[in-house]
């Protein structure tokens, strides 16, 4: 029998040691960001901004050099509401903690770029919406394939880095009328006396699609291809070699059916072809086959992300400065009320501050 009962304003109450909404988006919660935000800080809530949520663990893979400075750093972001955070059902276990741009870290966002949060297009409601969304899980692994290489960027002793990523929803705003990409990516790689790029449409596969739908859309990507004059690749990422086989029957019967599928390069890979004893396994590795007529129905030499283009001799390097203005094939400048893509090279770490009077 309840004895006690529990006043309704504690039910409500805000967790403790967390700022309330009001406080957050107050002048003195700004000026509080102002002197404990670092710029690698900055960066992740502009990474949040731009890709809707984040794990856990691909931050740390983005970020951080272990775990638990990953979560003690995200933990005092979620106090200050600088990003918020949730947790989805999971059948078996539990899944990682999720976190997207939260209201103080908007402000901050706006702030640093002279605009107005409205501008950003941001709403905590509607940031916070991709935890109830169908297309979290696809949402997930796009940005888990990006994360992996960010994390090989990092811990690669070759000089190989990820410098361009675009979201979904950044390339829907420049392609959307042809074809809406699940990401973007630009890979270099440096050797003595020469550099190397190679950038990519990604399709991201979770097995719940059609294949059929799935080889419809490099129709987009070559109509994409002759509006622009540039030939991009399509990569294909798949969960499985079995679910590959299938997708690349389907491929290969729309690709040798285009105008011109030299204008539409395509490879696929299969996740279960990582290395599982790899301490940083991504999509870098030589898991990579090109679709061509002279291997279709027959295995190929797979291909690492960096020598993907030896696969196809005839096509261009890419061009531009690295900037959205010269990036995936003939973007447009950005809307001037739109953040740029944030870089996928995070910045340093900042040292801790020495106490006064040590050396």
């Amino acid at each position: 029998m309840i004895t006690t009962t529990t006043r309704q304003h504690t039910l409500r109450d805000h967790l403790p040691g967390r700022h309330t909404a009001r406080a957050a988006s107050s002048v003195e919660h700004q000026a509080m960001l102002a002197s404990r935000l670092t710029t690698r800080d900055k960066w992740l809530l502009a990474l949040l901004h731009e890709h809707r949520v984040l794990t856990s663990f691909q931050i740390q893979d983005a970020a951080f050099p272990s775990g638990r400075s990953a979560r003690q750093r995200i933990r005092d972001l979620y106090l200050w509401r600088a990003v918020s955070r949730f947790q989805p059902f999971q059948q078996l276990g539990s899944a990682p903690m999720h976190y997207v741009l939260g209201p103080a870290g908007a402000a901050v966002l706006a702030a640093e770029h002279g605009i107005e949060v409205k501008d950003l297009g941001y709403r905590h409601d509607r940031a916070m919406a991709i935890a109830h969304n169908q297309r979290l899980a696809h949402t997930v692994g796009v940005n888990d394939f990006f994360t992996s290489l960010i994390a090989r960027t990092r811990h690669s002793r070759a000089d190989d880095a990820l410098v361009a990523w675009w979201s979904e929803s950044r390339c829907a705003r420049h392609f959307g009328d042809l074809v809406i990409p699940d990401g973007y990516g630009r890979w270099r790689t440096r050797h003595p006396g020469s550099t190397r790029e190679v950038e990519w449409f990604l399709e991201f596969d979770t097995g719940t699609e059609s294949l059929t739908k799935v080889g419809r859309k490099l129709a987009g990507y070559a109509r994409l291809a002759e509006s622009t004059g540039i030939a991009t690749p399509v990569l294909v990422w798949l969960p499985t070699t079995r679910r590959e086989a299938g997708a690349r029957t389907a491929l290969a019967r729309v690709h040798a059916g285009l105008d011109d599928p030299h204008t539409v390069p395509v490879a696929t890979a299969a996740a279960d072809l990582l290395a599982p004893a790899s301490p940083h396994p991504s999509p870098a590795e030589a898991v990579w086959l090109p679709l061509t007529s002279a291997r279709i129905g027959r295995a190929g030499p797979r291909y690492s992300l960096a020598d993907l283009a030896d696969a196809w001799p005839r096509l261009a390097p890419p061009a531009g400065p690295g900037t959205e203005d010269g990036e995936g094939g003939g973007a447009v400048a950005a809307s001037p009320y739109r953040l740029p893509p944030p870089s996928p090279i995070p910045p340093q770490a900042t040292p801790n501050r020495i106490a006064r009077g040590e050396h």
